[in-house]
C-alpha cells in the first residue's frame, strides 16, 4: 500500500485536494479531525494533554503562541495520532491512502510513514483572504521545504484550477 502525505500550511488548500481526492475514491486519514476524536476516545487523553500543558483543552489555542507548550502537547498526542493512522491504514483496502497533515513531514516521529508527499501552497494573502485565523496560526507552522515534496501544487486560482492541477499529479 502506498501512502501519499499530503501536506501544506493553514488555508494552502490541502483539504479542498483530499475532498477531491476523496471523491475520487482514495481513503483520506485527516490528522486534524482524528486527532480531535481521540480526545474522545483514548482514556485519559484529555487530561493528560491539559495537564501537559497547564490549561484545559478549551485553551488549547495558547500552544500557537507558546512553543513549550505546543512541544508538551505534541509529546503526549503524537503517538496517539502515530497509533491511529497506522491502525486505519491497516484497515484500508485500497493500493493508496492520502494523509492529510500540515505538521507531519517536520515532526521526526512520523518519519517513514510516507512513500510520496505532495506539498500545496498559496499565497499569503491567498491564505489569509481564505481563513481569516490564519494568521495566528502561520508564525507557529513554520514553511515546508518544498525539496522535501516529490509534488508541488502552488494553489494560486479556483477550485476547478485546484482540481485539474491535483489530476495532472495523479
Amino acid at each position: 500500500m502506498r501512502t501519499i502525505l499530503v501536506t501544506g500550511g493553514i488555508a494552502s488548500g490541502k483539504s479542498e485536494v483530499c475532498a477531491h481526492l476523496q471523491a475520487k475514491g482514495y481513503p483520506v486519514y485527516d490528522c486534524d479531525s482524528r486527532t480531535k476524536g481521540l480526545y474522545a476516545s483514548v482514556p485519559g487523553l484529555r487530561e493528560r494533554v491539559e495537564e501537559a500543558i497547564g490549561v484545559p483543552l478549551s485553551q488549547a489555542e495558547i500552544i500557537f503562541r507558546d512553543p513549550a507548550r505546543r512541544e508538551a502537547l505534541e509529546a503526549v498526542v503524537y503517538p496517539e495520532v502515530l497509533s491511529d493512522i497506522l491502525r486505519w491504514r491497516e484497515a484500508q483496502q485500497a493500493e493508496v491512502v492520502v494523509i492529510e497533515s500540515a505538521i507531519a513531514l517536520d515532526k521526526p516521529i512520523f518519519d517513514g510513514l510516507f512513500d510520496e508527499v505532495i506539498l500545496v501552497v498559496a499565497p499569503l494573502e491567498v491564505r489569509l483572504r481564505r481563513n481569516p485565523k490564519a494568521a495566528a496560526r502561520i508564525n507557529a507552522q513554520p514553511p515546508i521545504d518544498p525539496s522535501r515534496a516529490n509534488y508541488l501544487i502552488v494553489n494560486d486560482g479556483d477550485i476547478a484550477s485546484l482540481h485539474s492541477k491535483t489530476d495532472d499529479i495523479l
